[in-house]
């Protein structure tokens, strides 16, 4: 009886990972555009009392659930270099983490 070996892909796992940092770095970039201009500002300001958060917060999760569900599906077969999507990842989160701080948001204010 031959064994075959099943080779389990990595592609849904990096799709979660690089998804994860493609939020993250949504997340900063809304935060410095919010910061930058009053109009995009009043368009985040989704519910009065949470303000722009609300907005900030609301359409990063979105980005986030469409990245994930473009990459799961691009890579659902695939075998990845998890060692390059997880630097990407890192990068990205890195960024995103900047763009809330507000010595960074304050220069584009």
């Amino acid at each position: 009886m031959a064994q075959h070996e099943m080779a389990l892909s990595d592609g849904p796992a990096c799709a979660a990972v690089l998804a994860a940092g493609i939020g993250s770095f949504a997340l900063g970039v809304l935060t410095t555009l919010n910061e930058a201009s009053a109009k995009i500002s009043g368009m985040l300001n989704l519910y009065g009392p949470v303000g722009p958060l609300s907005g900030k917060t609301g359409v990063a999760v979105l980005v986030w659930l469409v990245a994930w569900a473009v990459l799961a599906g691009a890579w659902k077969d695939r075998q990845m270099d998890f060692g390059k999507v997880w630097r990407a990842s890192l990068a990205l989160v890195i960024l995103g983490l900047l763009g809330t701080f507000p010595l960074v948001f304050d220069l584009f204010g």
